[in-house]
């Protein structure tokens, strides 16, 4: 069910998947783990082999503004790793 306000589903947690680019699997570590800790994100895995960082939201979360506090994150701990929101 979609919220009428936000269009985010209600009732369940949010999944989505992100490419990334990342040069080795010890960084793709560090991205996971800083994505969290990030607020709004329940559940995070990043995948080195795949380069794909799969997100589990909050219920509620506003995803976009999430996604862009887990990109600062993961900059925090690997300066030339990126996340690709689009």
């Amino acid at each position: 069910m979609l919220c009428p306000v936000s269009g985010q589903r209600k009732g369940k947690n949010m999944k989505k998947t992100y490419k990334i680019d990342v040069d080795c699997a010890n960084c793709a570590n560090l991205m996971e783990e800083a994505a969290k800790k990030t607020e709004g994100v329940k559940d995070c895995s990043v995948s080195f082999m795949t380069l794909k960082m799969k997100v589990e939201f909050e219920d509620g979360a506003d995803v976009a503004a999430v996604m862009k506090k887990v990109r600062d994150n993961c900059k925090k701990v690997e300066d030339d790793c990126e996340i690709f929101l689009d």
